[in-house]
Order: C-alpha cells, then sequence, then structure tokens
C-alpha cells in the first residue's frame, strides 16, 4: 500500500467513478435498443451482439493494460484509454450498419476496459488487503448509479434526440471523469522499468499468477456466476422491451429497480462481512443464485411466469451477485502484493471473458421468450458451485479476508 495525503474518501470515488466507465457505455444505449434496429433494419437480438463485442473488448483489453499499468504507472495508460473510448463513441455515433457498430464497440471496449483494471489494481495501491473486500462493495456502491440513471437517462436521451447523442453523452461523461483523474487522483503505483512488455516474460507472468490455486478458483468461480449480470443485461431489453412490451422509459425504471438489488446486495456485504468470512458470503450466496436460476428456467420452460414473477427473480440473483462479486474478487487477489495490475487484469479477462461469451448465446438464439436467458444462467452458475466446491479443497495455504483481521500475504 502507498501513503498518500489525498483523502481516502475522495479516492474511492473517484476509482468508482472510473468503475463506471464501462457500465455506462454498456446501460445507457439499451433502451435505444428497437430504435436502433428500426434505423439499421435488423432485430434487437441481433443488436445485444454490439453488448457481447464490448464484453470481448473489455477481456481482450485488460490482459493488455495490466502490465502497462505495472511499467508506466497507474495514470499515463488511463489518460490513452479514456480517449480511445471518446473517439470511439462518436465512431459509434455515426455508424450505419449493425456491423460497424459492432467493430466500434469492440474497439471502445478495448479503450474504456483500462479504467476497471486501473480502479482495481488502486484498490490494492491505496488500501491494506484486509479492507479490500469493503472497498469493493464500496465501488460497486458508486458503480450502482450507473444502472440506476444510464438507462433513464439513454431512454430521454434516445426518445428526445434520437440514439446517436446517446454516445455524444458518454463521450462527455467520460471526459469529466479524466479531468477528476488528471487533477485529484494521485498515482497509486510509480512506474517500474523492470517489469517486461515482451510477451514471452507477460505471458509468463501472467501464468505464474493463473498457477495460484486460491487466484483460479475464485477468479473462474466467480467469473461464471458474474456471467449472471452480462447475460440479463444483453438479455432484458429483449424480455421487457419485446416479450412484455413496455416501453423504452418504462425499461429504463426497469432496469433502475432491479439495479437496487445489486447494489443492495453489494452493500449487505458490508454489513455481513463484519460476522463472516468473504469465502462463507461467496458460498452462501452463490448457491442461493443456483436454486434462484433454475426455479427461473423451469417456470419459463412452462411459461409460469408474467412481468412481475420476472422482475421479481432477476431481483434476487442481482441481490446475489451485489453478494458473490466483491467477495470472488477479494479472494482472488488477496495472495499478491507484487504485480497486483497483472494480476487484476487476468481477473477482469476472466470475468469479462467467460460473461461475454455466455451473454453472446442471447444474440445467437435470436430467441422471442425468456427459455434462452434462464437456461444460459442456470448453467454458468451451476459450473461456478462446481469450480468452487473443487477448487477449495485444492488450496493449501489460503489467505483468507475477515472482518478486522490483517492476513498474512502469500507468495
Amino acid at each position: 500500500m502507498k501513503s498518500t495525503t489525498a483523502n481516502p474518501t475522495v479516492i474511492i470515488l473517484i476509482l468508482g467513478a472510473l468503475a463506471t466507465v464501462s457500465p455506462f457505455a454498456i446501460d445507457m444505449y439499451l433502451p435505444a435498443f428497437s430504435q436502433i434496429a428500426q434505423d439499421f433494419g435488423t432485430t434487437p437480438a441481433r443488436i445485444s451482439f454490439s453488448v457481447t463485442s464490448y464484453f470481448i473488448g473489455l477481456a481482450i483489453g485488460q490482459m493488455i493494460y495490466g502490465p502497462l499499468l505495472d511499467r508506466y504507472g497507474r495514470k499515463r495508460p488511463l489518460y490513452v484509454g479514456l480517449i480511445i473510448f471518446m473517439f470511439t463513441c462518436l465512431g459509434c455515433m455515426r455508424s450505419q450498419s449493425t456491423e460497424a457498430l459492432v467493430a466500434l464497440r469492440f474497439l471502445q471496449a478495448l479503450g474504456g476496459c483500462v479504467a476497471w483494471v486501473a480502479a482495481l489494481a488502486m484498490v490494492r495501491d491505496f488500501f491494506p488487503v484486509q479492507q479490500s473486500a469493503r472497498i469493493f462493495s464500496l465501488l460497486i456502491l458508486v458503480i450502482g448509479l450507473s444502472p440506476l440513471l444510464a438507462p433513464t437517462i439513454g431512454g430521454f436521451v434516445a426518445e428526445g434526440l434520437g440514439w446517436q447523442w446517446v454516445f455524444v453523452l458518454l463521450a462527455l461523461i467520460v471526459f469529466l471523469i479524466l479531468m477528476l483523474t488528471f487533477f485529484f487522483l494521485p498515482e497509486g503505483h510509480q512506474p517500474d522499468p523492470t517489469v517486461s512488455l515482451k510477451a514471452k516474460p507477460m505471458l509468463l507472468t501472467f501464468l505464474s499468477i493463473l498457477k495460484n490455486t486460491q487466484f483460479y478458483t475464485y477468479s473462474l468461480a466467480g467469473a461464471f456466476a458474474f456471467s449472471s449480470l452480462f447475460i440479463y443485461v444483453a438479455g432484458s431489453p429483449v424480455i421487457f422491451m419485446e416479450i412484455f412490451h413496455v416501453t423504452p422509459k418504462v425499461y429504463g425504471g426497469i432496469f433502475a429497480l432491479l439495479s437496487v438489488g445489486f447494489i443492495g446486495g453489494s452493500q449487505l456485504n458490508i454489513w455481513i462481512n463484519k460476522k463472516y468470512s468473504s469465502e462463507q458470503i461467496f458460498r452462501v450466496s452463490l448457491t442461493t443464485l443456483v436454486i434462484t436460476s433454475i426455479i427461473f428456467l423451469i417456470g419459463s420452460w412452462n411459461n409460469w411466469y408474467g412481468i412481475e414473477a420476472t422482475i421479481l427473480l432477476f431481483f434476487i440473483a442481482l441481490t446475489c451477485l451485489g453478494l458473490t462479486n466483491p467477495n470472488a474478487t477479494a479472494l482472488a487477489l488477496a495472495p499478491f502484493s507484487k504485480n497486483v495490475g497483472s494480476a487484476s487484469a487476468l481477473l477482469g479477462f476472466l470475468q469479462i471473458g467467460v460473461a461475454g461469451l455466455a451473454s453472446a448465446g442471447i444474440g445467437l438464439f435470436n430467441s422471442s421468450d425468456s427459455v434462452p436467458v434462464a437456461a444460459i444462467m442456470t448453467c454458468t452458475s451451476l459450473i461456478a458451485l462446481f469450480i468452487l466446491r473443487f477448487g477449495r479443497k485444492r488450496i493449501a495455504s489460503k489467505v483468507g479476508i475477515y472482518r478486522e483481521a490483517a492476513t498474512t500475504v502469500v507468495h
């Protein structure tokens, strides 16, 4: 942990703002799916491929930025990535086809992903390991402003000015975050010229991180659990606007309501973490997610649920994810004090990569009901539980995250 004179609250707020870059980029244009599809002469399910391409760009980009953040410090790569993001926003605004939008969203993610990787790494730069689960939960509270505000704002902008202006607004938001980072965020990690940017040393670094049993157990289990969030994001416009025929403004309100579950889970985690370990919380919340997904699948298959039941089941699932995500992240990164940027990047790659591939199923099925969403959520959550159950047995020297207790970092 690096010492700094900056107010910890200011640091958390700026890290939270950085962490919202990609959620805003994903959530804000969701209410415009029908409008974009109409302009491009396609279906909203096909437009969801632009969400998937963003997820894939997030996954790949994090592997690039991890070593850069360790080699050049946190802030210089941040500036480059955020500038790329702003320029590709303008490209998305001018796109004329699904293919162009999908490609530009991929490039946009390559720029914007640096914000999340840097935010994760700087949690370890500025705060001790035993506080990490609590800090990640606080970041999720800030991130929670995205699904509360972004779809609603995006719906109003799309209906009032057209979907293109959603991307103009995104560029302006990221410009403001860039200014806050430049003027108020300290450099959490001094450049380390010993970090190699050659392919072989970078791959060896990632391989050494991946060999850590605690890292791969909780990063993979967390990644498959986290997939449910991305599946929901990609599938919810189809479910609510195409199946239940709500307007973009109403969809934005439903999305905001459901985000309360995710935020509430993350904030509940802060309180629960005072009494139980991160490992215990992760195991129980993941099991609850599996049960909820199975109930959702059975009901969707038999066409039992209306809009109210669908919202309730999504709410429970998102609450579980608000509990699983910060604890899985904290447990995966806990063993590392060196190469934290690379570890954060690899964690992000696994989380976003797995989730992006899972969410692609929504566009591939091009379905007019909720069965694919429920089925994919069930499969990914079951895989997560399987990985956790068998991976925990292989961890020889576990680094725990407990209340009030500092732990020894194991290399």
